[in-house]
């Protein structure tokens, strides 16, 4: 119970962590770069957009930007010239404020837009801090308009105008547009807004409905990076005719500063590597709203509270979990969350936060495979330290691999089959030896009964004196514990004809076992005190294999009825009947002898 609650409120502390960091804004800038990654994929152009470059070219044919207005006039007139090779709508991203050094250029401009009549030019507000006072109320608006700059009268009668305002991320990277800004009592929409309007009027067609953003900010889908609109086609072309008129028949054509001198260079979404210049940005989004595709981001609440579900959902799952399992979690989380997003946006215009989710389960994958790591090196030193001088290699390996759901360490009721084994005649040779030699018989009994019990897989409980008790059966589920452990004392029977030959010939003096083996309940666990425990087992089932043993003659094997019934046919036994009586036995204990074991 108390471990639930603990991954529980583990849960809930690193679900609340996560989402306060995304709330506060914190993740913005690395979940903009991969949501860019995701959602940006840029195509080829149609070719119904042409970019003018006012760029080096005609920079060196002209002279230093800005010039005369009379040099953009010319490149209108000369768009214009041929009505039946005229462009659909001539785009200027050039601010024509206030009255020129020349009347003649300015009435020349406006002459040419006004005989076009399918020219735009621009405009652009001037954002600020301003304290604003509303009845008895005043607050202090951080985006005012501080400023407008339209074009000069005569021009603003000639031509329709558009805002060339772009509004940075926090990175630096322009995600979002502007349609509008309202300024005074008038509201004036972007110059790519009014640009796609009049081609569409120009072509017939109803323009897709404006973006639904009641604060007139939306999010763009790039068409395509920079480059993709301009063809080499400079200012100085159209001065001086060069280009043929057919080439911008029914077109949209963008006048604007495309040299990296004139800094109108920015840093999009679409391209994180190389900067696009404005009039590339107006050209993307006059394609964003010919595709009519406008992407919404998805509440920022219902965001919150799924990562914060998905995140104690995660570590719940994570926390004690084996490594494949969570990989394929981790993996099936994070891929399945940026597929969703993928999805979403496609499907239904839909923008998600992508690296939220993704970035939280990894961290959360990462730190519980680190602490599962730390909890299962700690739990294998606890196995090893509890099993490793008295269980065979094979039973170890798999407790190390189970861990601590393999042992319920404090006690735990199993059927065991248990073993006891004592030297015959070993108290009297004791006496007739010096204490090396003492020793020595004895380390080689127990290397004996030790090797007997390891190679049937049971597990060495103690040695007491010159006894050696095993059993089988626990810590660890085996098949046919019974037969295991009559293996073994077969097998030190065997062993102590051997070793009493050998110390025959080098004491003048032997030994021989007898042995007890009995199945049945018993309590196994860590037993003891908290300063001295020993992982043993006790019952009445133990009790009866050592009074088995007690009375059984060197070079014998006394089994109980249990125990024969368990090995059946495989076995050749003699029942003593109740010849013997053991200690706390009621008249009926049947005793049997084993005597082979196939």
């Amino acid at each position: 119970m108390k471990k639930t609650l603990f991954i529980i409120l583990a849960a809930l502390l690193a679900a609340a962590a996560f989402t306060v960091l995304a709330a506060l804004g914190v993740l913005y800038v690395p979940d903009s770069t991969v949501s860019d990654w995701l959602y940006q994929w840029p195509t080829d152009t149609d070719g119904q957009i042409m970019v003018v470059g006012i760029d080096q070219r005609s920079i060196e044919a002209l002279g230093p930007f800005p010039w005369g207005r009379d040099v953009i006039a010319k490149a209108i007139d000369y768009l214009n010239s041929d009505p039946e090779n005229a462009p659909a709508v001539i785009g200027i991203d050039v601010l024509f404020v206030g009255e020129g050094s020349s009347p003649e250029a300015d009435a020349y401009l406006a002459q040419v837009c006004e005989k076009g009549k399918n020219v735009v030019v621009a405009s652009s507000a001037t954002f600020g801090s301003a304290l604003v006072h509303e009845g008895e109320n005043f607050y202090m608006d951080e985006q005012a308009v501080l400023a407008w700059d339209a074009p000069f009268d005569e021009l603003a009668r000639a031509a329709d105008t558009g805002h060339i305002n772009a509004m940075s991320d926090n990175d630096g990277f322009i995600r979002y547009g502007l349609l509008f800004i309202d300024h005074g009592e008038e509201r004036t929409y972007s110059l790519s807004r009014v640009i796609y309007e009049k081609y569409c009027r120009y072509k017939g067609v109803e323009p897709n409905p404006l973006p639904q953003d009641t604060d007139g900010f939306f999010y763009i889908d790039y068409t395509t990076r920079g480059g993709a609109y301009y063809e080499d086609i400079s200012v100085i072309d159209l001065v001086e005719g060069t280009v043929p008129r057919d080439a911008f028949a029914g077109k949209i054509v963008l006048i604007a500063p495309y040299a990296a001198g004139l800094q109108d260079e920015y840093r999009t979404s679409v391209d994180h590597a190389a900067p696009m210049y404005g009039i590339e940005i107006q050209a993307n989004l006059i394609d964003f709203y010919r595709k009519g595709f406008y992407p919404q981001a998805a509440g920022n609440l219902i965001q919150l509270i799924v990562l914060f579900l998905i995140t104690a959902g995660a570590l719940v799952f994570f926390y004690d979990r084996k490594i494949l399992p969570s990989v394929i979690a981790w993996l099936a989380v994070s891929l399945g969350w940026i597929a969703l997003c993928k999805v979403l946006y496609e499907g239904l215009g839909v923008v998600l936060h992508v690296l939220w989710v993704p970035l939280a389960v990894t961290v959360l994958f990462v730190v519980t495979v680190a602490a599962n790591y730390v909890k299962a090196a700690r739990e294998k030193r606890k196995v090893t330290g509890t099993f490793g001088r008295y269980v065979d290699p094979a039973i170890m390996k798999e407790l190390l691999e189970k861990g601590s759901s393999a042992m319920e360490l404090g006690g735990k009721m199993y059927d065991i089959a248990v073993l006891f084994v004592d030297i015959r005649g070993f108290t009297t040779m004791s006496e007739a030896l010096d204490p090396p030699t003492v020793v020595e018989i004895i380390n080689m009994y127990l290397t004996l009964t030790t090797e007997c019990i390891m190679r049937y897989h049971g597990t060495l409980d103690k040695f007491v004196g010159d006894c050696t008790m095993a059993f089988w059966n626990a810590p660890l589920p085996q098949e046919d514990p019974v037969y295991l452990a009559c293996k073994a004392a077969m097998d030190m029977v065997e062993g102590s004809k051997a070793l009493g030959e050998k110390l025959m010939e080098r004491f003048g003096r032997t030994v021989s076992f007898g042995i007890g083996v009995n199945f049945g309940p018993a309590v196994v666990g860590n037993i003891g005190a908290p300063q001295r425990m020993d992982y043993t087992a006790i019952g009445d089932t133990v009790n009866t294999s050592a009074r088995l043993e007690a009375n059984a003659p060197g070079g014998k094997i006394l089994i109980s009825r249990a125990v024969a019934d368990a090995l059946g046919d495989r076995a050749k036994v003699t029942s003593l009947g109740s010849t013997i009586k053991l200690k706390g036995k009621a008249e009926g204990f049947e005793i049997l002898t084993l005597d082979s074991l196939s």
